[in-house]
Formats: structure tokens, sequence, C-alpha cells
């Protein structure tokens, strides 16, 4: 009977990546205190050492231009909104 891979969640991975990366275990140690094969840890390391650069670069989430401008156009939307459900109320009432 073949065994199922594990899949470890993106949480786990970063904090054997940084713990590799502290060095303060060596690799060894830190594959046998997790559960894992040492080339695992040294690939998730790499992994994230090569996507630092995307965290800290404009490839990122987009942040809007002006925040009160987002903050106007939401409470604009939700005055239209309370307006649209005052109205259904209003017809509800007259067809009941």
């Amino acid at each position: 009977m073949a065994r199922k891979r594990k899949v470890h969640e993106s949480s786990f991975k970063a904090k054997v990546a940084m713990a590799a990366l502290k060095e303060a275990e060596t690799v060894q140690q830190i594959a046998q205190r997790v559960g894992v094969h040492p080339p695992q840890v040294h690939q998730w390391k790499k992994q994230l050492l090569e996507g630092a650069a995307e965290v800290f670069g404009t490839g990122g989430r987009e942040r809007p231009e002006d925040q009160s401008e987002l903050v106007g156009k939401l409470y604009e939307q939700i005055g239209r909104l309370q307006v649209e459900l005052d109205w259904l109320k209003k017809k509800a009432t007259a067809l009941g």
C-alpha cells in the first residue's frame, strides 16, 4: 500500500525556513525536529530567499492612491444600499 504525501501548510514551511535562516540549529536538527527530510528544509529556505524580494517589491498588493477617495466611494455605496432596502421594505408592506 502506497503512503500518501504529507501536505504542509505555507505557515509551517515559512517557520521551518526561518529557523534554517537563523542558523541556531543545523538543517539536520531542524529536519529531525519537525519530521521532514533535510533536502526539503534546504528547498524551503531557498524558496524563502528567492521570494523575499517580492514581498517588498511593487508586485505586492495594490493600495488605493487616496484612502479618503476609497472611503467616500464605500459610504456612497452604503447609502445606495440603504435607500434600496427602504424602498423594498415599503413595497413589501404595500403588497403584504
